[in-house]
């Protein structure tokens, strides 16, 4: 099902190309293997401050005819930074696909990050995250990083701080990009109804004058990590708590496995264990949800539950209890049937998405070099086993190695 072809282009570029024949829409960008976690200390912030500056001009364009050219055909521009990739993409109607890849390459490539707008962005962003501070649900998901990776670059906060932002100047971005920007950890992806020669052929025309830039960055991994339990009173109406620990990172064997169990857990499914406990049995929380972040070195279990400040520690115990279930009990055969073909319906639903798949390529050919299809995913979750379920989880919820943030309010 996942058929797609690659060509690599003279200055070590690749191009990355699914066709579909039934869409009239045409997804594309470039992703970079560069992320938050690749800033300098004093630097913190810069990477989705280069994200917002890309459409803010380049050689050839102001900040208007950046934001004009697709939107003028109803086609839409965007990007996204996380800790290990920047990614700037579009959606057009595919007549406009060439207008599509060249502006893409403009940005990419040719942002000139004028003073003044930078200027002006620093204080769009610093909006950004006070807003993002007035959501505490959303702030302490991110802050747990923090707690979990204390002093590794995985563990600051991809927005940065308030002074970092303030203290970012033009040289900040030209030095962070000629140190991590490489054409052998970035790619063009695509999926459109649109024939791999045409991709490969408009690639020529726009990528080709780009210069041949390989450059061997060495990331620091992660190690040493230490549990932590940390509250923080905030004047807010409700308590927050995330737990977790980490896990395993992108290239295990045991990550498919761990995120069934993950899904099991806490997954989207309105039947996931914690829901059932927590909201459906006592009626404590309104949202409660686990999830599982993977990296080239790590991952990181994160549980996310709201309630009120007298209930936080007996909704804590309810969670408790469900980890160690799935570290005492094994599965029984229906309840990993079901868990199993829950989490093939969710991954075939996701692939419906053409712009989430493209994005799934481009990101696993960078991470990994190939991209596994639905039914090579599908036989590694049908061959999981309720022992093997038993033994992640001993491995990876065990209580004394979980980590722990509360916001909880305070009267002001």
């Amino acid at each position: 099902m996942l058929e797609y072809q690659i060509h690599t282009l003279p200055n070590g570029i690749r191009i990355v190309h699914k066709q579909v024949s039934h869409t009239k829409i045409a997804h594309s960008g470039f992703i970079m293997d560069i992320g938050s976690r690749d800033e300098c200390p004093n630097q913190l912030g810069l990477a989705h401050f280069w994200e917002h500056m890309a459409f803010k001009g380049t050689q050839k364009r102001k900040s208007f005819h950046i934001l004009n050219r697709l939107e003028s055909v109803g086609g839409e521009l965007n990007a996204y930074t996380t800790k290990e990739k920047i990614c700037f993409y579009s959606s057009v109607l595919d007549k406009h696909f060439e207008k599509s890849f060249e502006l893409l390459t403009d940005i990419t490539f040719h942002s000139i990050f004028p003073e003044k707008e930078i200027e002006k962005e620093r204080g769009v962003i610093l909006e950004e995250m006070a807003m993002y501070l007035d959501t505490p649900e959303e702030a302490i998901v991110d802050e747990f990083d923090s707690v979990v990776f204390d002093g590794h670059p995985l563990g600051n906060n991809i927005l940065g701080t308030t002074e970092s932002v303030s203290s970012l100047t033009k040289q900040d971005f030209l030095d962070f990009i000629n140190r991590n920007l490489s054409n052998n950890s970035l790619l063009f992806c695509s999926v459109s109804n649109l024939p791999f020669e045409k991709v490969v052929k408009l690639a020529e025309k726009y990528l080709s004058d780009i210069p041949v830039v390989h450059q061997q960055r060495e990331r620091v991994p992660f190690t040493n990590y230490v549990p932590k339990t940390v509250t923080i009173e905030k004047p807010i109406s409700q308590a927050h708590c995330v737990l977790g620990s980490p896990a395993y990172a992108l290239s295990d064997d045991r990550r498919i496995p761990y995120f069934m169990l993950v899904n099991l857990l806490g997954g989207p499914g309105m039947n996931s264990r914690l829901n059932l406990a927590v909201r459906e049995k006592h009626g404590l929380v309104y949202t409660i949800d686990a999830n599982y972040a993977t990296y080239v070195d790590t991952g990181l279990l994160t549980i996310y539950f709201g309630t009120e400040k007298k209930q936080l520690k007996r909704t804590t115990s309810l969670v408790l209890k469900e980890l160690k279930k799935l570290r005492e009990k094994p599965l029984g055969s229906l309840q990993l049937h079901t868990a199993k073909e829950q989490l093939m319906g969710q991954l075939a639903m996701a692939e419906e998405s053409n712009m989430g798949l493209m994005m799934m390529i481009g990101k696993s050919i960078l991470d990994l070099d190939r991209v596994e299809s639905l039914n090579e995913i599908f036989d590694k979750i049908k061959s999981i086993k309720a022992g093997d379920l038993l033994d992640i989880a001993n491995d990876v919820l065990r209580e004394e190695q979980l980590s722990f943030l509360n916001y909880v309010p305070v009267k002001v």
